[in-house]
C-alpha cells in the first residue's frame, strides 16, 4: 500500500504501534467492541505502514484525495476509528477537522461502527460533540440495530447522552422511537439497565412512556417490574405510565409480581390496576408460562434473527 510519508517536522505522523490507553481507563469492553481494529494493529500489514502515515497540518482545506481516508484494517476500521479506540485525541482532532461534512466520519466497520459509535463506547464525550458538529451521522446503526445514543443509554453514559441530545435535535424525534434489533428504545435500554435519570431526561424529551419494545410488548413499566426496581416503577407510574397497558400475550404490569417478592411494587400496581385485570388471564396462569416472562436484559431475544 503507498502511504504519504512526512517529509519535514510542518506534518503530523500517526504511530498507534506502542499506543496505550489513558491512566485509569482500559481499552473499550469486548463485548461492545469486540476484537475489531485491536489485533489488527498487530496482525494487518498496515500496521507496519502507519507510523508514517501523516496529515499535513499546515493546509486545513478539506481534500477528497488523502490517502488516510481510504485506508482500512482487516476489520474496516478507518484510521480515525483507531485514534478513537485508543484515545490518540490529538490525532482524532486533526482528522475530523478536515473532514468535516465528509463521507469519512460516516464509514462503518465490518461490526457497522461509526466513529460516532466508537467514541460513545470509549466514553469521549468531547469527541462525540466534535464528530456530531463535523456531519457524523447520529442515526447510523450498528450490526445489533443500536445507534450512538442507544449505546449511551445501555451503558449509562449521561455525558454522551447530553451531548447526542443536544446536538441532534433535527432527529432526536426518529432516534428515540427507533428500536435496535432486539426490538428495544433508547428508554427500554435505559429502564433494562435501571438508568432512572437517563429514564426521566428521555421522557422529558418526547419518548413515548408506553412504547412497547417489538418481540414481546413490555413497556418500560413492565420492564421495571420484570427487574423488581421499586424506584423506577414508582417513578414511571408518576411520569404516566399507563398500569393497564398489556403486552401481545396480555399481561398488565401487575401480573409480572406474581411470583415475586418484593411487596412495595405488588401493593402499588394492585391499588392502581383495573379490577378486570388484577387475575392473571385463564390460559396463562400456569407456571411455565410465567417462567417464559422472566427475561430482562437486552440479549433476551438473540436468537431471533431479523432481516434472514
Amino acid at each position: 500500500m503507498d502511504v504519504y510519508r512526512a517529509p519535514n517536522h510542518n506534518q503530523m505522523e500517526y504511530n498507534f504501534d506502542n499506543m496505550e490507553p489513558k491512566p485509569g481507563k482500559g481499552l473499550p469492553c469486548q463485548d461492545d467492541r469486540f476484537d475489531s481494529g485491536l489485533d489488527s494493529l498487530k496482525e494487518d500489514e498496515l500496521a507496519n505502514d502507519i507510523e508514517y502515515l501523516s496529515v499535513d497540518c499546515v493546509d486545513d482545506s478539506p481534500k477528497d484525495n488523502e490517502p488516510w481516508r481510504s485506508a482500512v484494517t482487516e476489520d474496516g476500521d478507518t484510521f480515525l476509528h483507531l485514534a478513537i479506540i485508543h484515545e490518540a485525541t490529538e490525532h482524532a482532532n486533526q482528522m475530523i477537522k478536515l473532514s468535516h461534512n465528509h463521507p469519512f466520519l460516516n464509514v462503518q466497520n465490518h461490526q457497522r461502527q461509526t466513529v460516532l459509535h466508537l467514541a460513545v463506547i470509549t466514553e469521549q464525550p468531547q469527541l462525540v460533540e466534535k464528530l456530531l458538529k463535523a456531519g457524523c451521522d447520529p442515526r447510523l446503526a450498528d450490526n445489533s440495530g443500536n445507534t450512538a445514543l442507544h449505546i449511551a443509554c445501555k451503558k449509562g453514559s449521561l455525558a454522551c447522552f447530553s451531548v447526542i441530545t443536544q446536538n441532534c435535535q433535527r432527529h432526536l424525534s426518529s432516534i428515540l422511537s427507533f428500536p435496535n434489533y432486539s426490538g428495544h428504545n433508547c428508554l427500554h435500554l435505559a429502564s433494562i439497565n435501571g438508568y432512572l435519570s437517563l429514564v426521566e431526561s428521555l421522557i422529558q424529551l418526547g419518548a413515548d412512556i408506553n412504547a412497547q419494545e417489538q418481540c414481546s410488548g413490555r413497556t418500560a413499566l413492565h420492564l421495571a417490574v420484570d427487574l423488581q426496581n421499586p424506584a423506577l416503577v414508582c417513578r414511571l407510574i408518576e411520569l404516566g405510565a399507563d398500569v393497564n397497558s398489556l403486552t401481545y400475550g396480555g399481561y398488565a404490569p401487575y401480573h409480572l409480581t406474581y411470583g415475586r417478592h418484593n411487596e412495595e411494587i405488588r401493593c402499588q400496581l394492585y391499588e392502581k390496576t383495573a379490577q378486570e385485570l388484577r387475575d392473571l388471564p385463564e390460559s396463562e396462569s400456569d407456571d411455565s408460562d410465567m417462567e417464559e416472562l422472566d427475561l430482562s436484559d437486552d440479549e433476551m431475544y438473540d436468537d431471533i434473527k431479523f432481516g434472514k
